[in-house]
């Protein structure tokens, strides 16, 4: 067998696999790795547990950092039309993960529950020794602003994946044997069906990293996702089990998490040599472009 016809038939043995695999159908897989995200796992502390082995660490944390989103922004109101989640969320799990940051909460809904316990507090309903006083909250060192440059779903590449298939099956040895079976050639018709019909969800994103005290921005990345979604109900469904469904109904919000982390991983690359810009003559204070008479 040739490589591309073994590769071949490696792939479908994989999804049929994967298929039989998965439980019936309203089975319940607790810490299913298909539905998770790049994002995985947990931090507590400097502590991390079941991080994407990807993620780039940092020995010690570089300050404190809070996350905020352009709620006013065109692709902010686009990306939530979807009903997708914040990019945000999932985004401090792996920060924290990479210990580079000491995440703090300045969220709506955060800031809300910090100051209603303080109105408790002020209220005189809490009990001695809350300690809830004043001078408790730390200081945001730099703000992370993330930003979805682009976002799309297409079918590129599918069918031309369904093409080869389709030839090998065709006219390759695999394909004859395969052909004694009008079950089976009746199941990989259907497969390549819906392989043409699948698609790929990319997602290009940036991010901002400020100073708050100075409002200097120290660094900003790219970072870019791919993920092919297989469609139809062959891959959902085989003899009566679930299979592919993970994928198939996949958000692309994982793409747009992928494609943070992407970025998260080139910004702290560049930041392990982080030398300050100077400006001849100090920051603010002129410049050196100057205006003519």
């Amino acid at each position: 067998m040739s490589t591309v016809k073994h590769t071949l038939f490696s792939i479908g043995a994989a999804v049929l696999l994967s298929a039989c695999a998965a439980g019936g159908p309203g089975s319940m897989q607790m810490g299913s790795a298909g539905n998770r995200s790049v994002a995985s796992g947990a931090a507590g502390g400097s502590t991390s547990l079941g991080a994407n082995s990807n993620l780039e660490r940092c020995d010690s944390p570089l300050g404190t950092i809070s996350l905020t989103e352009d709620v006013s922004s065109t692709w902010y109101g686009e990306y939530r039309q979807h009903k997708l989640p914040s990019t945000i969320q999932l985004m401090r799990v792996f920060i924290q993960q990479s210990n580079c940051f000491v995440v703090v909460e300045r969220s709506a809904r955060g800031m809300n529950a910090m100051n209603r316990e303080r109105e408790l507090q002020a209220s005189g309903e809490m009990r001695a020794g809350s300690k809830f006083g004043k001078g408790q909250m730390v200081s945001s060192d730099f703000a992370l602003t993330p930003e979805v440059t682009f976002a799309d779903r297409n079918t590129d590449g599918a069918g031309a994946i369904a093409s080869v298939f389709g030839e090998v099956l065709s006219h390759g040895k695999l394909g004859k044997e395969i052909g004694r079976s009008r079950t089976a050639v009746s199941v990989a018709n259907r497969g390549l069906n819906e392989l043409a019909d699948s698609t790929a969800t990319e997602a290009s994103v940036l991010l901002m990293l400020v100073d708050n005290r100075s409002g200097v921005q120290l660094a900003a990345a790219e970072g870019t996702a791919t993920k092919v979604d297989f469609g139809g109900p062959l891959f959902r469904t085989v003899g009566g089990l679930t299979g592919m469904s993970s994928y198939t109904k996949t958000p692309a919000g994982k793409v747009v998490v992928a494609a943070f982390m992407d970025a998260f991983n080139n910004m702290v690359v560049t930041l392990r040599d982080y030398k300050a810009q100077e400006v001849k003559g100090g920051l603010g204070k002129g410049g050196r472009l100057k205006v003519g008479n």
